[in-house]
Protein backbone atom coordinates (compact mmCIF):
# COMPACT_ATOMS: atom_id res chain seq x y z
CA UNK A 1 0.00 0.00 0.00
CA UNK A 2 1.27 3.31 -0.93
CA UNK A 3 2.37 6.06 1.50
CA UNK A 4 -0.09 9.15 2.03
CA UNK A 5 0.33 12.70 1.64
CA UNK A 6 1.12 13.19 4.67
CA UNK A 7 2.94 10.20 5.18
CA UNK A 8 5.20 11.44 2.22
CA UNK A 9 5.79 14.53 4.09
CA UNK A 10 7.08 12.64 6.95
CA UNK A 11 9.29 10.71 5.17
CA UNK A 12 10.94 13.41 3.03
CA UNK A 13 11.70 15.20 6.31
CA UNK A 14 13.07 12.68 7.96
CA UNK A 15 15.41 11.63 4.80
CA UNK A 16 16.23 15.11 4.09
CA UNK A 17 17.39 15.76 8.00
CA UNK A 18 19.32 12.75 7.56
CA UNK A 19 21.32 13.85 4.68
CA UNK A 20 21.96 17.33 6.12
CA UNK A 21 22.98 16.15 10.07
CA UNK A 22 24.04 12.64 9.58
CA UNK A 23 21.19 11.34 12.28
CA UNK A 24 17.69 11.10 12.30
CA UNK A 25 15.38 13.68 13.71
CA UNK A 26 13.27 13.16 17.11
CA UNK A 27 9.68 13.10 17.27
CA UNK A 28 9.84 16.65 18.87
CA UNK A 29 11.54 18.22 15.34
CA UNK A 30 8.85 16.07 13.22
CA UNK A 31 6.15 18.26 14.90
CA UNK A 32 7.58 21.08 14.40
CA UNK A 33 8.22 20.74 10.70
CA UNK A 34 4.60 19.47 10.36
CA UNK A 35 3.09 22.51 12.74
CA UNK A 36 1.77 20.02 15.06
CA UNK A 37 1.41 20.45 19.25
CA UNK A 38 1.30 16.69 20.24
CA UNK A 39 3.38 14.03 18.83
CA UNK A 40 0.21 11.24 18.81
CA UNK A 41 0.03 11.67 15.69
CA UNK A 42 3.20 11.74 14.22
CA UNK A 43 3.78 8.85 16.29
CA UNK A 44 0.77 7.15 13.94
CA UNK A 45 2.25 8.01 10.61
CA UNK A 46 5.79 7.10 11.63
CA UNK A 47 4.52 3.09 12.71
CA UNK A 48 2.57 3.28 9.80
CA UNK A 49 5.48 4.21 7.65
CA UNK A 50 7.27 1.52 9.60
CA UNK A 51 4.29 -1.45 8.20
CA UNK A 52 4.89 -0.12 4.86
CA UNK A 53 9.07 -0.95 5.32
CA UNK A 54 9.88 2.70 4.61
CA UNK A 55 11.40 3.49 8.02
CA UNK A 56 13.14 1.44 10.66
CA UNK A 57 13.42 1.94 14.31
CA UNK A 58 16.16 1.39 16.77
CA UNK A 59 14.27 0.96 20.80
CA UNK A 60 15.76 2.62 23.41
CA UNK A 61 17.25 5.28 21.24
CA UNK A 62 16.00 9.07 21.24
CA UNK A 63 16.13 8.89 17.57
CA UNK A 64 15.14 5.91 16.87
CA UNK A 65 13.08 6.42 13.16
CA UNK A 66 15.78 5.62 10.16
CA UNK A 67 15.14 5.29 6.26
CA UNK A 68 15.26 1.43 5.31
CA UNK A 69 17.89 0.59 3.49
CA UNK A 70 19.78 3.24 5.85
CA UNK A 71 24.04 2.17 6.01
CA UNK A 72 24.61 2.97 9.96
CA UNK A 73 28.23 3.86 10.43
CA UNK A 74 30.19 1.77 12.51
CA UNK A 75 33.64 3.79 12.42
CA UNK A 76 35.15 6.90 12.67
CA UNK A 77 37.52 8.72 10.57
CA UNK A 78 40.54 10.25 12.28
CA UNK A 79 41.67 13.41 11.07
CA UNK A 80 45.45 13.74 11.21
CA UNK A 81 44.75 17.47 10.58
CA UNK A 82 42.08 20.49 9.97
CA UNK A 83 44.32 23.47 7.96
CA UNK A 84 42.49 26.82 7.84
CA UNK A 85 40.05 26.52 4.26
CA UNK A 86 39.91 22.94 4.07
CA UNK A 87 37.14 20.98 4.77
CA UNK A 88 36.33 18.57 7.51
CA UNK A 89 35.72 15.64 5.55
CA UNK A 90 38.80 16.09 3.27
CA UNK A 91 39.73 12.84 1.99
CA UNK A 92 43.77 13.91 2.24
CA UNK A 93 42.86 14.52 6.09
CA UNK A 94 41.84 11.18 6.72
CA UNK A 95 44.81 8.96 7.98
CA UNK A 96 42.29 6.36 9.05
CA UNK A 97 39.12 4.81 10.07
CA UNK A 98 38.47 3.34 13.57
CA UNK A 99 36.55 1.09 14.55
CA UNK A 100 34.17 3.10 16.82
CA UNK A 101 30.66 3.76 16.55
CA UNK A 102 29.89 7.44 16.65
CA UNK A 103 26.52 7.21 17.44
CA UNK A 104 27.63 6.04 21.23
CA UNK A 105 28.81 10.08 21.56
CA UNK A 106 25.26 11.21 19.83
CA UNK A 107 26.48 11.79 16.68
CA UNK A 108 26.41 9.67 13.47
CA UNK A 109 28.86 12.89 11.90
CA UNK A 110 31.45 12.50 14.63
CA UNK A 111 34.96 12.54 13.45
CA UNK A 112 38.42 12.35 15.89
CA UNK A 113 41.01 14.36 15.87
CA UNK A 114 44.67 14.07 17.35
CA UNK A 115 45.15 16.03 20.34
CA UNK A 116 49.01 18.07 20.08
CA UNK A 117 50.37 19.23 23.20
CA UNK A 118 49.71 20.23 26.65
CA UNK A 119 47.59 23.32 26.92
CA UNK A 120 44.42 20.63 27.81
CA UNK A 121 46.48 18.83 30.16
CA UNK A 122 43.83 20.56 33.37
CA UNK A 123 41.08 19.30 31.55
CA UNK A 124 42.37 15.85 31.84
CA UNK A 125 43.24 15.40 27.45
CA UNK A 126 46.70 14.27 27.14
CA UNK A 127 49.02 14.92 24.02
CA UNK A 128 48.33 11.93 21.28
CA UNK A 129 44.91 11.80 22.78
CA UNK A 130 41.89 11.09 20.50
CA UNK A 131 39.29 13.69 20.97
CA UNK A 132 35.67 12.98 19.50
CA UNK A 133 34.26 16.13 17.97
CA UNK A 134 30.64 16.19 16.98
CA UNK A 135 31.17 18.88 14.01
CA UNK A 136 29.09 22.38 14.43
CA UNK A 137 29.58 26.01 14.10
CA UNK A 138 28.77 27.10 17.70
CA UNK A 139 29.08 25.96 21.75
CA UNK A 140 27.65 26.76 24.32
CA UNK A 141 29.82 28.97 26.54
CA UNK A 142 32.27 26.88 28.74
CA UNK A 143 32.16 24.15 26.60
CA UNK A 144 35.58 22.40 25.07
CA UNK A 145 35.94 22.66 21.35
CA UNK A 146 37.66 22.68 18.13
CA UNK A 147 38.86 25.99 17.11
CA UNK A 148 40.70 27.64 13.89
CA UNK A 149 41.76 31.30 14.36
CA UNK A 150 42.25 33.28 10.69
CA UNK A 151 45.89 34.40 10.37
CA UNK A 152 47.06 32.71 14.14
CA UNK A 153 46.01 29.16 14.52
CA UNK A 154 46.12 27.31 11.13
CA UNK A 155 45.46 23.86 12.26
CA UNK A 156 42.64 22.77 14.98
CA UNK A 157 43.00 23.11 18.49
CA UNK A 158 41.10 22.23 21.15
CA UNK A 159 40.21 25.54 23.76
CA UNK A 160 37.30 26.32 26.18
CA UNK A 161 35.30 28.70 24.40
CA UNK A 162 34.33 31.61 27.03
CA UNK A 163 31.53 33.85 25.37
CA UNK A 164 32.27 38.14 27.33
CA UNK A 165 30.65 41.16 26.08
CA UNK A 166 30.19 39.84 22.61
CA UNK A 167 33.43 38.21 22.08
CA UNK A 168 34.90 35.55 22.51
CA UNK A 169 38.45 34.12 24.79
CA UNK A 170 39.68 31.09 23.61
CA UNK A 171 40.72 29.41 27.08
CA UNK A 172 43.56 26.18 27.71
CA UNK A 173 43.22 24.06 30.34
CA UNK A 174 46.56 24.61 31.70
CA UNK A 175 48.14 27.97 33.39
CA UNK A 176 51.39 27.82 31.19
CA UNK A 177 49.40 29.21 28.47
CA UNK A 178 46.98 32.47 28.31
CA UNK A 179 44.03 32.98 26.98
CA UNK A 180 43.46 34.43 23.64
CA UNK A 181 40.81 37.24 23.27
CA UNK A 182 38.61 38.48 20.68
CA UNK A 183 36.68 41.66 20.93
CA UNK A 184 33.25 41.42 18.45
CA UNK A 185 34.77 42.60 15.63
CA UNK A 186 37.19 40.12 15.91
CA UNK A 187 35.24 37.23 16.69
CA UNK A 188 34.59 36.83 13.11
CA UNK A 189 37.93 35.63 12.79
CA UNK A 190 37.44 32.17 15.05
CA UNK A 191 36.08 29.19 13.38
CA UNK A 192 34.44 26.11 15.47
CA UNK A 193 35.15 23.39 13.69
CA UNK A 194 33.07 21.19 16.63
CA UNK A 195 32.31 20.59 20.15
CA UNK A 196 34.30 17.77 22.14
CA UNK A 197 31.89 14.50 22.36
CA UNK A 198 34.77 12.40 24.19
CA UNK A 199 38.13 11.56 24.64
CA UNK A 200 39.63 8.12 23.59
CA UNK A 201 43.26 7.16 25.19
CA UNK A 202 45.65 4.84 22.96
CA UNK A 203 47.26 2.38 25.17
Amino acid sequence: MRPTKRQKEVLEFIKEFYARESMPPTVREICGHLGLKSPGGVHRILKELESKGLLSSRPGKKRVWRPTGHKHNTSMPLIGRIAAGQPIDAEENIEERLPFDPSFFGYEGCFCLRVNGDSMTGAHIAHGDLAIIRPQEDVDDGDIAAVLVEDLVTEATLKIVRKVNGGIELHSANPSYPPMTFNRRQGAKVRIVGRLAGIIRRA
